[in-house]
């Protein structure tokens, strides 16, 4: 038991690595345009979350540009009423790379690695950045292609089993579970990619992998949390308005966690991008509810929050 669970922290290790390669070479090919964007186009909500969705889906990860705003929140670049938008953004943009985690090309993996390596050799700014690409996305599929493979002999354990029957059962479990997940290893999209492996080898169910995925938008807002302490009153407010927008959507969503699987199971046969689509129409659904009430959202913050 102990080697099957020190090989999935393995996978686990291998896809987070590989988050942070891909992310390391997209960052290097946008260049500083990124910090200019983020502080060029949030002079309004509707900017603010187009930007944040395009920057989001370039870092491939919500929680480093949330760090990004939180520090450009207490530099002074932008206030925390035009980060709001940008917050909204960041949790569309993460569904990218939800979606692309579920693309079938395994075949591609050993390909994608060797070229990826080569290009990490190649001191050329523009070909490093490729190769990080490369390779940071057949580390992804990696550690996907482990999941699954991991995901029924762990679940063969008498107390494993018991616990998947509970998640699947309680949907309010699957979001603490969720939550606490993604808080530990701080990747929304590596808890997706987990689940999907449970989720393919029907260990899960995609009601208890939606409650889930529900809980790991809630978890993900630790690092800006951490990342605002010590900061401004602005920056601390910032951190505040991502763990309240999140939380707010996951009880606004929360009764209709069968509608969703439901309309999920219209659009495709495949367990792992049903989750995926769920991702997305719960992200852009919530974000575009709450976008015309930014104003509001921010005086509520304001109140709650007062005495930081």
């Amino acid at each position: 038991m102990l080697e099957i669970f020190s090989l999935f922290a393995v996978y686990i290790s291998i896809f987070i690595f590989g988050m942070t390669v891909m992310r390391t070479g997209l960052y290097n090919l946008s260049g500083k345009n990124i910090k200019k964007w983020l502080i060029a186009f949030t002079n309004n909500p509707v900017k603010g979350l187009i930007i944040g969705a395009i920057v989001t889906a370039i870092v491939q990860s919500s929680s480093a540009v949330m760090v990004l705003i939180v520090g450009l929140v207490a530099a002074g670049y932008i206030s925390f009423k035009q980060s709001i938008g940008v917050i909204l953004g960041t949790n569309i943009g993460t569904t990218f790379t939800t979606e692309l985690i579920t693309f079938d090309i395994y075949s591609a993996i050993l390909p994608l690695l060797i070229t990826g390596f080569i290009c990490l050799f190649i001191s050329r700014r523009e070909v490093f950045s490729i190769g990080a690409l490369l390779f940071g996305l057949g580390c992804i599929f990696v550690a996907m292609n482990g999941f699954e493979h991991l995901a029924k002999p762990i679940a063969l354990f008498p107390s494993v089993h018991t616990f998947f029957q509970y998640t699947n059962r309680s949907d309010l479990f699957g979001i603490g579970i969720g939550t606490i997940l993604t808080a530990i290893i701080q990747s929304s999209t590596a808890t997706t990619g987990i689940i999907m492996g449970f989720i393919n080898e029907q260990i899960l169910s995609l009601h208890a992998g939606i409650a889930i995925i529900l809980g790991a938008n809630i978890g993900t807002c630790i690092t800006a949390f951490l990342a605002s302490i010590g900061s401004s009153k602005e920056a601390k407010l910032t951190a505040y308005a991502h763990i309240w927008l999140n939380i707010l959507g996951v009880l606004l969503f929360y009764p209709f966690i069968s509608s969703l699987g439901n309309i999920a199971t219209m659009l495709t046969s495949l367990p792992d991008v049903q989750l995926a689509h769920v991702s997305v129409m719960f992200n852009v659904l919530s974000s575009l509810i709450a976008l015309p009430l930014t104003g509001i959202l921010a005086t509520f913050i304001l109140k709650v929050h007062r005495s930081v």
